[in-house]
């Protein structure tokens, strides 16, 4: 059924099959502008689901963009969130909304999320990013339709790589068990993931008779042959007594030649040059609205920056990175220090890394490329966070060294039960990387952004957890984590380039913090601060103090720059690298020799700062002190999509926030010192 009026009934509008080829060919040139404005996104699953998206939006669904909850409608459940993109464009060609709009895609307040959240967008049934899950979402939807006797289909859309999720084959076994025949899943088989060729990764073929095997009506077609897409879309919601799968063979990056059946397209965007490359080959150069759609995005981004810049705390000048004629950074991404490592320590033949599919992304695969011999001890996964924590903890059962890689919000949260009773309760020799952490991950949104994960791992016995500042500790903490921390272990650390503000000079020692003090603008930032080891500082009778980790480290040291500069304020920022076990003393002899506290996180507020807390509340030496404590962090809240650096300052988690609170906290030790005085 086409698109109706659903309080008439009346069609708004139909499709033929010609018709909706040609809108399917004009969906691919919108993804590509909407990507290219966005300047991230992914090109190659966008493509390849949009002839489905097109069949499904404009020709088989029933639902009414001008009544988007109508009871009714069918709903379309997207579990390859990731291609959000082709998602926006159906809904807007269906008149959700103006479909130019998608040039506002994964920015900051928009609700064009790099991976769909259902409260930001009407249209979209359910928030998804974490592959595996949506299946399950909508055995629910149909389950609760049976319950309701209501008559409306769920459709699911699912990518191939996704089959290796343990999740989707429960939800499998589940659908066929209650007989969904309100439920047709649709899977895109366009046979790459981001590692490479699905079947070289895990193979889930034969998948067809996976399917079957479980009950499951299963329909193959060509998923760029708008015909049988059509046909069987209507098939499957005429199916009655089973679920229906429909196998949609596809080509990654379809009807862009340098696209198509490449890999490293999966979560790559195009430049404007690529852009109007693929507008060409697609025969839309001269039609599409190219320059309307990059001056909606140009005008979005200057109201975006106005409404972040008037959140901001102000000082007499931008003491942001870079911005003066002074203490210049240079920036690397923190995870290129943990790839380095295994580059550098792979020979020990211990050593097995598993990959998760983002192998690049996370620079674990800098174990074995350029390095002959290694390959036999690199295990490719596939997405099986959980799987894959079990199979690190038989490898180190027999002695291996295992190292295993993924997102934060996957390696501390998709199998936290498994980290706890297989890794933890066992005491196994598992290293477990935690990358993309905090909000600086950026455009991916929240479903990709790492922000609880320190709740999760520090509250696992025998667990020890690092959180390198930069790039060169980086490098340093997962060699010895490597080699010298027996038992579990896990390491956080950021995607994003962040400042560099250590040296392999740097004193640096695991279960240590360091104490870090500015000492006066220089050409360099790095230049401008002493770093030592907290047991060998002596106090600078300083007025405050800043306990950090991670990359809110040089936002700390940046803060701690601003209040001397600005109002002669003397701060220890001190380096609590290693979160679990902490250096409790380093964290007593701050509070008792400053008597304000204040600790920095790019994390929700309290995973670190709770720690910290802790250390102060139930610390002798402090009973009775006066002492100050406040917490920088995200708010409770999720994060969203922006740039990498406009979240950290939208999320207040930036020097300057930091800042901020520091000179509240100092005015009102003052303030109180002075009433003390007067009484």
């Amino acid at each position: 059924m086409p698109i109706v009026d659903s309080k008439t009934g009346k069609i708004r509008k139909d499709y033929t099959i010609e018709e909706l080829t040609e809108t399917a060919r004009r969906m691919r040139g919108y993804n590509l502008i909407a990507l290219a404005c966005a300047g991230s996104g992914h090109s190659g699953g966008t493509l390849s689901i949009m002839d489905i998206a097109a069949a499904l939006y404009l020709k088989v669904a029933r639902h009414d963009p001008e009544n988007p909850y109508w009871e009714d409608r069918d709903r379309i459940v997207w579990s390859t969130g990731h291609k959000a993109p082709a998602l926006y464009i159906a809904l807007g060609m269906a008149g959700y909304f103006p479909v130019e709009d998608v040039a506002r895609l994964r920015k900051l307040y928009a609700p064009y999320q790099g991976h769909p959240h259902w409260k930001k967008l009407a249209g979209v049934e359910a928030s998804t990013g974490s592959l595996g899950q949506g299946l399950s979402i909508a055995n629910g939807i149909a389950l609760a339709a049976r319950l309701d006797n209501k008559d409306y289909h769920v459709f699911c859309i699912m990518g191939d790589g996704e089959q290796q999720e343990g999740q989707i084959w429960e939800a499998v076994m589940e659908a066929g068990h209650y007989k969904l025949d309100n439920l047709t899943g649709i899977l895109d088989k366009n046979r790459l993931q981001i590692d490479g060729w699905v079947e070289e990764v895990m193979n889930i073929d034969p998948i067809v008779d996976k399917y079957k095997a479980f009950s499951w009506n299963v329909i193959e077609v060509d998923g760029h042959n708008m015909k049988e897409i059509v046909e069987a879309l209507e098939e499957a919601k005429a199916y009655k007594g089973k679920p229906t799968l429909i196998v949609a063979h596809t080509t990654k990056g379809k009807g862009v030649s340098f696209m198509e059946d490449v890999a490293g397209w999966h979560g790559k965007a195009p430049s404007v040059e690529q852009m109007e490359q693929g507008l060409k080959e697609l025969g839309l150069w001269d039609e599409m609205p190219v320059k309307k759609m990059f001056q909606i995005a140009a005008d979005y981004q200057k109201e975006a920056t106005a409404k972040l810049e008037a959140k901001q705390p102000k000082f007499s000048r931008d003491y942001f990175w870079n911005k003066g004629e002074r203490m210049k950074v240079d920036m690397l991404p923190t995870r290129k220090g943990f790839g380095k490592c295994l580059s550098e320590t792979g020979d020990d033949e211990r050593v097995v890394c598993l990959g998760a599919d983002i192998s690049d992304s996370i620079t674990i695969s800098e174990f074995y490329k350029g390095c002959p011999g290694r390959e036999r001890r690199w295990l490719s996964m596939g997405i099986a966070e959980q799987s894959c924590t079990g199979v690190a903890a038989g490898l180190a059962k027999e002695g291996k060294l295992p190292v295993f890689g993924t997102y934060g919000v996957f390696a501390s949260g998709r199998n936290l039960d498994q980290l706890r009773t297989t890794v933890c309760y066992g005491e196994f020799n598992v290293f477990v990387a935690g990358a993309h952490g905090g909000v600086s991950v950026g455009p991916d949104g929240a479903t990709h952004q790492a922000l609880e994960e320190l709740f999760q791992t520090c509250g696992l016995p025998n667990m020890t957890v690092e959180v390198p500042c930069d790039y060169v500790e980086t490098r340093r903490a997962a060699e010895y984590l490597l080699f010298q921390v027996k038992g579990p272990k896990y390491i956080r650390f950021a995607r994003e380039a962040t400042p560099i503000v250590t040296t392999l000079e740097t004193p640096w020692k695991f279960g240590e913090a360091n104490v870090i003090r500015y000492r006066g603008e220089q050409d360099r930032f790095i230049d401008a601060f002493e770093h030592k080891l907290a047991s060998e500082y002596e106090s600078e009778n300083e007025d405050l103090s800043i306990i950090a980790c991670g990359p809110s480290v040089p936002e700390a040291m940046r803060a701690a720059y601003i209040l001397k500069e600005e109002f002669d304020i003397e701060t220890r920022v001190i380096n609590m690298h290693t979160v679990k076990p902490l250096d409790s003393r380093a964290i007593v002899r701050a509070a008792l020799e400053t008597g304000i506290v204040l600790t920095a996180e790019e994390h929700q507020v309290g995973g670190f700062g709770n720690r910290v807390a802790g250390v102060v509340v139930q610390s002798k030496e402090l009973y009775g002190k006066p002492i100050i404590m406040a917490m920088i962090g995200v708010k409770d809240r999720f994060g969203e999509s922006g740039a990498p650096w406009e979240l950290v300052r939208e999320f207040e988690v930036s020097a300057e926030h930091i800042a901020a609170k520091a000179k509240e906290l100092h005015d009102f030790a003052r303030k109180g010192a002075e009433t003390t005085r007067r009484v």
